[in-house]
């Protein structure tokens, strides 16, 4: 199943994609799609319903991050080789965990706005793991249970202030539209291999990244079980697994406002975003 949400910020609804890739409401039997419709017997039950059964939804909505209720995202950094080697570190021994705020999500088509004072804004497309079941000291031969489904990340940064302005990353990875999910989380059973996806990355035109997830330095599997040991995973959470070569901060090519944004994850659809400056308006 592809799950897809959509209406204005704030006022989201349910939806899934038919065979046709049109998206049908499915807010009449799930108002949203929360941690609560990721475990194994709501999925199932979500299965018996054809798509095809229930109302078309507007092409013209906004479509929003592919779920909410999320309670942390975690990434994984320098994770593919040729990425780690781009930025000058060495290939990490243990996977590089850090956080986004979870006020940085946003969806898939939302504007990406660079801060106040931003000067590096770059990009990172990553596949991303979407858990559905609660998840504490994980087999690696058990990780699949705990995902519900997968979903393209783009893990925005802002490296002026990742990486200049001491401290750890959080900070340069924050910001509001620094997270954009979607446009559909994809459930697990229909992705045959995670570790088989080519991910692409375009910046004004000019293709920046086509890796593989092939390349992962630390499979999904290695991750779900390592995070679990130092954290527990709750229903909604989302993992971003890293990301290929051919980033900003590589080429000493930042986002500037104007630009446009294209990122893919075979099977999971494609992000398009537009790059704008802050305004600076009173709440």
């Amino acid at each position: 199943m592809k799950l897809v949400r959509y209406g204005q910020p704030g006022r989201e609804k349910a939806g899934i994609l038919d065979q046709d890739g049109r998206v049908r409401d499915l807010s009449g039997i799930h108002a949203d799609i929360t941690p609560e419709l990721l475990a194994p017997e709501a999925l199932s039950r979500l299965r018996g319903i054809a798509p095809e059964s229930l109302p078309l939804v507007d092409e013209g909505e906004r479509i929003g991050p592919c779920l909410t209720g999320t309670s942390k995202v975690v990434c994984i950094g320098l994770n593919y080789r040729d990425h780690a080697r781009e930025t000058g570190k060495p290939i990490p021994s243990e996977p590089v965990v850090f956080m986004k705020a979870t006020t940085s999500i946003s969806g898939p088509y939302d504007d990406v706005v660079l801060p106040k004072g931003a000067e590096k804004g770059d990009w990172e497309v990553e596949l991303g793991l979407v858990i559905g079941q609660k998840a504490q000291y994980v087999a690696e031969e058990d990780w699949q249970r705990y995902v519900a489904g997968y979903c393209v990340v783009n893990d925005v940064s802002e490296r002026a202030f990742q990486v200049e302005r001491g401290g750890q990353w959080v900070k340069g990875k924050s910001s509001d539209t620094f997270c954009p999910l979607g446009p559909w989380l994809v459930t697990a059973d229909e992705v045959a291999d995670p570790q088989n996806l080519e991910l692409t990355a375009e910046v004004s035109g000019e293709i920046m990244q086509a890796g593989s997830t092939s390349e992962m330095i630390f499979d999904c599997a290695h991750v779900v079980a390592y995070l679990s040991r130092f954290m527990t995973l709750l229903p909604g959470d989302v993992i971003a697994t890293g990301t290929p070569a051919g980033v900003g901060f590589a080429r000493n090519r930042f986002l500037k406002p104007g630009d446009s944004l294209r990122l893919s994850v075979a099977g999971l659809g494609e992000q398009r975003q537009q790059v704008v400056a802050h305004e600076d308006r009173r709440s």
